[in-house]
């Protein structure tokens, strides 16, 4: 087999397996049991730590810091990993640390990362996370440790979550702003925990059908105008529209929280959803 296309200056750690047609570039580093599948590019100065395994066609850019140890003052050197899917890009100076230790409070020993997400530069991913498919991590956005996202999510520039927080599937954080509770499928939050609206385009651009798109927006309505409680307001919205996926998704997903989702209270009123 033709070895892989390593740059002279690249430091590549004996203990790494890379499939033949990875490309290296100059000054990377690639440090302890690194699995690096078909079709990855590691660039200039990129620092991938062990251990860690990645799918094929990932794309790690200048700088970029993949697998480092979890930002956390009870991690005392420990073996955990880090799991990456497929054609995810990481773009220059992106950091993502790899699990605390089973055991170790709540510890899970991994994080985990699925396919097609684009993480802008600077963006973080803290240690113990859960990121879906297809997600969009905008320039310097931030998870804190045991953060799970879902499929398709959009995080804006320089926005942040709390740890121990659910972004469910299509959610939109705008710029600057930030979650301390669950963040429900389909909402737009902007500022700290503020709903302002639906993610309508989000919804069309993943196929959703016009009937299930208003439904949603009808669940919306009912849970943030109607002066319910949200329990109430989810047995209307199961009574009134439970028959479509997406609004079951969204019921299941917030009778699911630990943390709680902004209540009627945290809605900005007059604000135009993401139509």
């Amino acid at each position: 087999m033709t070895p892989p296309l390593v740059h002279p200056t690249a430091v590549i750690s004996p203990e790494a397996a890379l499939a033949p047609d990875v490309r290296v570039g100059p000054f990377a580093v690639i440090d302890g049991p690194v699995t690096l599948g078909p079709g990855c590019t590691v660039g200039p100065h990129a620092h991938l730590c062990g251990p860690l395994t990645a799918g094929k066609g990932n794309t790690f850019a200048a700088g970029a810091v993949i697998g480092g140890p979890p930002q956390h003052t009870a991690y005392a050197g420990e073996r955990t990993t880090i799991t990456i899917g497929d054609s995810n890009t990481f773009r220059e100076h992106v950091t993502v640390n790899r699990g605390m230790p089973a055991g170790v409070g709540p510890g899970t020993g991994s994080t985990i990362i699925g396919d097609g997400n684009l993480f802008m530069a600077g963006s973080h991913v803290g240690h113990d996370c859960r990121v879906g498919n297809h997600g969009v991590y905008a320039n310097s956005a931030l998870l804190a440790g045991h953060v799970e996202t879902g499929d398709r999510v959009f995080f804006s520039g320089n926005s942040a979550v709390h740890q121990f927080c659910r972004v469910g599937r299509l959610a939109l954080i705008s710029g600057v702003s930030a979650a301390s509770l669950d963040v429900p499928p389909f909402w737009v939050i902007r500022e700290v925990n503020r709903v302002c609206g639906v993610n309508v385009v989000g919804l069309r651009r993943a196929g959703a059908a016009a009937a299930e798109v208003q439904a949603v927006r009808r669940a919306f309505r009912t849970i943030y105008t109607r002066g319910l409680t949200i329990p109430a307001a989810l047995l209307r919205i199961e009574a009134e529209d439970g028959g479509f996926p997406a609004v079951r998704e969204l019921v299941a997903f917030i009778r699911a929280s630990k943390r709680g989702v902004p209540g009627p209270a945290s809605y900005a009123r007059g604000a135009a959803e993401a139509a």
